[in-house]
């Protein structure tokens, strides 16, 4: 394939659209030669970036572009052509913080770098053979078998990251044997239960709206409120969209802030709010990571990754207060340390624990990498897609 390097990794542009920032990375092997980081904005100013950083950054082989959802069609990584993107369209709206700027990414690389394999990646991969039993809604059939209803599963390149150096922090010769849950908390948020390295269960579903209290997001709601909210109160299909993805989740229970860290200081100087918000947000999550052990049968290691996960003392510290009962203890020093700048991929549970508590680095960065080297890497097949 032209352009590509077999001597050598792929030096791989990552774009990678999150519901509260841009990332862009240049990639080779484990090393980052240039990164980029920006607020989500509007699509024309995120792209002008992103043509700017293009113009500065080192020669690229191939890109990959982060989508939270492929919709029923696009299981697993895929190298991008006019079908893909058709299908990528009509997903948009499963995704509708995610999505929309993806596919904004993969139309400006179309025009700026028309000869370069591009592969989209998806957060729903890791889930796609999720069991049935996880994977299905208790719904007439015809919405699973006709609609494609089902859990699809999200932050799968985070979680399957996060999972196999799990297996490393713990001196695992590889993730046989090994029960994990993984905790991707960021402005996002969700869990899943790993065993043997494939997921067993997460708490995210059919669309990223599903499962854990989050910065703007409402995490699972009983469905009855949403008929009632527009039965007696007016709410349209697009007033209720908003009002779960933008307005709910801490931001919502707070009336302050979807940031953590605002709020853990507002709790601190009294804000009965803010810790209501905190409260119910480590509530969800002790209780959904008990939830995951019991489809684990068990649990060896408990893994914090993303922004929060990995940079908040006080929401590890919380998560694991009502865990004794899974054998999850903390080790007050090591949680502190964590929050440093050279924290790193660390150990956070006493020596000779039963049950592991790790933090992460999240790194979707090196997952779409190496995403884009197996889907799109020499003798891939992968060609010119073109705009």
């Amino acid at each position: 394939m032209a352009g590509l390097a077999p001597e050598r990794p792929l030096r791989t542009l990552v774009v990678n659209p999150g519901s509260s920032s841009l990332k862009l990375r240049v990639v080779d092997g484990d090393s980052v030669l240039a990164s980029h980081d920006l607020p989500c904005e509007e699509g024309a100013a995120e792209m002008a970036d992103l043509a700017a950083f293009l113009g500065s950054a080192p020669p690229i082989d191939a890109a990959g572009v982060r989508f939270v959802h492929g919709g029923a069609g696009l299981r697993y990584s895929v190298v991008v052509n006019r079908a893909v993107v058709s299908a990528l369209e009509a997903a948009r709206d499963l995704a509708p913080l995610h999505n929309p700027p993806a596919l904004d990414a993969v139309h400006a690389l179309g025009r700026l770098r028309p000869d370069l394999p591009l592969v989209a990646c998806f957060d729903t991969a890791f889930f796609a053979d999720l069991p049935a039993a996880a994977a299905t809604y208790a719904v007439p059939r015809s919405w699973t078998e006709q609609w494609g209803v089902r859990r699809f599963g999200f932050h799968g390149l985070s979680h399957a990251w996060a999972s196999r150096r799990a297996a490393a922090l713990v001196a695992r010769s590889g993730p046989a044997g090994l029960r994990v849950v993984t905790a991707h908390l960021g402005a996002g948020a969700s869990l899943a239960a790993v065993r043997d390295g494939a997921p067993l269960d997460t708490t995210m579903g059919f669309t990223p709206l599903e499962g854990l209290v989050m910065a703007t997001r409402s995490g699972s709601v009983d469905p009855g409120v949403l008929i009632w909210a527009q039965r007696h109160h007016g709410l349209s299909a697009d007033d209720l969209d908003r009002v779960l993805d933008r307005e709910s989740g801490l931001l919502g229970l707070s009336g302050r802030s979807g940031d953590v860290r605002t709020l853990v200081a507002a709790a601190g100087r009294g804000d009965g709010a803010a810790r209501l918000a905190l409260d119910v947000y480590l509530h969800r999550l002790r209780a959904s990571v008990a939830a995951m052990a019991a489809a684990l049968g068990g649990l060896d290691a408990l893994v914090f990754t993303g922004g929060v996960g990995e940079h908040s003392a006080e929401v590890r510290a919380g998560a694991c207060a009502g865990l004794g009962f899974l054998g999850v203890t903390l080790d007050a020093a090591a949680n502190a340390a964590a929050d440093q700048p050279d924290g790193g991929d660390r150990r956070l549970s006493p020596a000779g624990e039963r049950v592991a508590v790790l933090v992460v680095e999240a790194r979707e960065d090196l997952e779409i990498a190496g995403e884009v080297a197996r889907t799109a890497g020499p003798g891939a097949g992968a060609g010119r897609w073109g705009l």
